[in-house]
């Protein structure tokens, strides 16, 4: 069973912007060796429903149905490194010694590091992660949604979470860099705590 160094779930705008930095980081000496996943389930995102007229570099009137499909498109053209598991949906993970065992509806997988990127609904229901569950801390009581308990990211020990699941509210910029933010802390902690960050450019 290959072990992954970071393994995402959800395939969704945090869950994407998180695994492109990641991959845009490849060429880092302390990247390069890197193994990284994404459990890419999308059917519960909130994007399946929106038409985005708001979102930075997002041409008018894009729906994200479409920017879904597209999104996993272009991080696989553009990062092929980086391993998209489609069509699976994280069932639990388990604490085991220095690795976690995650266990999707379809296979088993291991990996160093977690990020959670699913959606704030209530019906997330992954097993070792319900006790970190609380209530949305920005949304409306009305809504039901949750989050998990985080600070500034960090669930605990090797494991993130992204997005609205974070307790950031639902929009698709805040989330994108949500995702981002948690890519940029790993890539810290693989540089030995030292600052660093990924940035492509035309520049040689």
């Amino acid at each position: 069973m290959m072990i992954y160094d970071v393994l995402i779930f959800g395939g969704g705008v945090s869950g994407v912007s998180c695994a492109l930095i990641l991959g845009s980081a490849q060429k880092k000496e302390f990247v390069a060796d890197k193994k990284i996943g994404i459990i890419a389930h999308q059917k519960g995102s909130m994007l399946q429903d929106a038409l985005f007229n708001n979102a930075y570099g997002i041409t008018p009137g894009t729906l994200g149905s479409e920017l879904l499909e597209t999104s996993l498109e272009n991080l696989a053209s553009t990062y092929p490194q980086i391993n998209q598991i489609l069509n699976e949906k994280v069932v639990s993970i388990e604490k085991q010694k220095d690795l976690f065992l995650v266990t999707t509806n379809k296979n088993n997988y291991q990996t160093k590091i977690i990020v959670v990127a699913t959606n704030s609904s209530n019906a997330f229901n992954i097993e070792g992660l319900m006790e970190y569950v609380i209530p949305h801390q920005k949304s409306i009581a009305s809504k039901n949604r949750i989050q998990l308990m985080n600070i500034d990211h960090k669930v605990t020990d090797n494991i993130y979470v992204a997005g609205t699941l974070a307790g950031w509210r639902s929009q698709l910029s805040i989330a994108a860099g949500s995702g981002a933010a948690v890519a940029t802390d790993i890539l810290v902690e693989w540089n030995n705590g030292n600052e660093t960050h990924a940035h492509d450019s035309i520049k040689k």
